[in-house]
This record gives C-alpha cells, structure tokens and sequence, in this order.
C-alpha cells in the first residue's frame, strides 16, 4: 500500500501531491485538511475518532491497493464492511486524491470508475454515479479543489473543472469548466469572474445565484420599459411573481396548503 491512488488523479491545487508519504503521513494531512474545513471540529483526536467520512476514506485506500494487486472478491467483501460502519459507499477500483474531505458522510455514493482530485470537499447524501452499461469509464472526474455540496448528483463521465463550487441537491450531467458554480436541476453552469488559486477551497454555500429567477426579473423589467415606450399598460397583474427580495408573493390573496 505504498503507492496511493493520488498517482493517478488530476494535477493537485499545488505541487504536493508528486511528495509521496507514508500511510500516517496521509492520516495526519486529512485531520488537518478535517480541523480547516469543519468549524465543528474541536480537536484532531475528536475528528480521529469520530469522523465516519475519513474512516471510509482510510479504508478505501486499502481497499483500492487490494483492488490493483487483483485482490477484487477480499476488496469489495471489505468496502461493504466499510459501508455498514460508515454509510459511505466507495468503490474500491475509484481513484481518491489526497486531502479529501467527506463532511459527516451518511449517504455518499463514489462509482468504480470515479476520479476525486486532491483537496476536494464533498457532503453526505451526494453521489458520483454512472451512466453507462458499457464496462468503461462510466463516472465522473472531480479536479482538485471541488466542494460538491449536500445530495447533489454528478452523472456519467464528465469532468467538474478544478476550483468549481456544485450546490446542493443540483444534477450534473455534463462537463463543468474550471471556476464555475453549479446550481438547479438539470444544473446550469455560472461562469465564475473571481480566480481561485493554490489549494484555496471555497464553502461559501450561501453564494448561489438563481440562473432562471434572474433572467425572468431581467425579461420582465425589460417588458416594462418596452410597453412604456409605445404607451402600453398592461391591465394584466401576474398573479404570482417576484418581489426585491426575491421571494415568490401570490397577490389574489390564496395560500398553498399542505
């Protein structure tokens, strides 16, 4: 278990990745990468001992090394040990980099052909699946420096450019150029006019433009200026529409039950 699987991932942050270290070498990079990236992490031992998301990633790398010396049966017997303890599923022939994060874990699903880049940050319920019959490369390639936020789903081959930021809950099922942000279902990509650089990891989930509600406030104030000009005004009052805040307001007076 000498070699670990970075060897064959996407080019890291910064140029540490090529450093090989020793299997407590990657332990100790992890616990710090967990104490930076957690404001809930209240010491490197609670996070040793506590962390279910770098329990499965410390397994899945010997899983991985039992996987390329053709040990298949023994390493997938031991990922689904891993899952049961876990609840992060990670195939053992998938490629993790260094310095990864999974975030309390519970329902994270990595494919077989999956490649995680170094200094990727990804939250539960999130899945890195296939979309392919075909015994190929069949699941997503996430660069370094990726944060993929709460349940969102990256599917097929596809490439997530390094420094891109994916929001909860989106689908991804296309490629996602470098420094974007991912948002919605299907998920529209939103070119990013800010560089990352370094290893640098951006978890401002709060930062999540509304592609679609933008644009439609856009079209209707350019509506507005168009009938103002030919001195039309509409009688017509939508009955649902934006406000300054962005909030959805029903004007008829009605309510949505549940």
């Amino acid at each position: 278990m000498a070699e670990r699987a970075a060897s064959s991932c996407p080019p890291g942050c910064g140029h540490e990745s090529s450093v090989k270290s020793g299997f407590f070498g990657w332990i100790a990079e992890d616990l710090r990468c967990a104490v930076e990236r957690d404001p809930a992490a209240t010491s490197k031992f609670s996070v040793f001992t506590t962390y279910s998301g770098l329990h499965a990633l410390w397994a899945h790398h010997f899983e991985h090394w039992l996987w390329k010396k053709g040990l298949k049966g023994l390493a997938r017997f031991l990922a689904q040990v891993s899952r049961f303890f876990t609840g992060v599923e990670i195939h053992p022939g998938a490629v993790i980099g260094r310095r990864v994060f999974i975030d309390h874990g519970m329902g994270v699903v990595i494919g077989e052909t999956s490649v995680v880049g170094d200094d990727v940050t990804i939250y539960h319920g999130v899945t890195l699946g296939g979309t392919s019959l075909e015994k190929v490369k069949r699941h997503p390639t996430l660069e370094s420096c990726v944060v993929v936020g709460a349940g969102a789903k990256i599917l097929g081959d596809i490439v997530i450019g390094a420094h891109s930021r994916i929001g909860a809950n989106s689908v991804v099922v296309k490629d996602v150029p470098p420094q974007s942000v991912v948002v919605g279902v299907p998920g529209q990509i939103i070119r990013r006019k800010v560089s990352l650089d370094g290893r640098l990891t951006d978890l401002d989930h709060g930062s999540l433009p509304d592609a679609l509600a933008n644009n439609l406030k856009d079209l209707m104030a350019r509506l507005d200026v168009i009938e103002e000009k030919l001195e039309m005004h509409s009688h017509h009052i939508s009955i649902l529409h934006l406000d300054d805040n962005d909030f959805w307001v029903l004007e008829d007076g009605s309510d949505y039950s549940i």
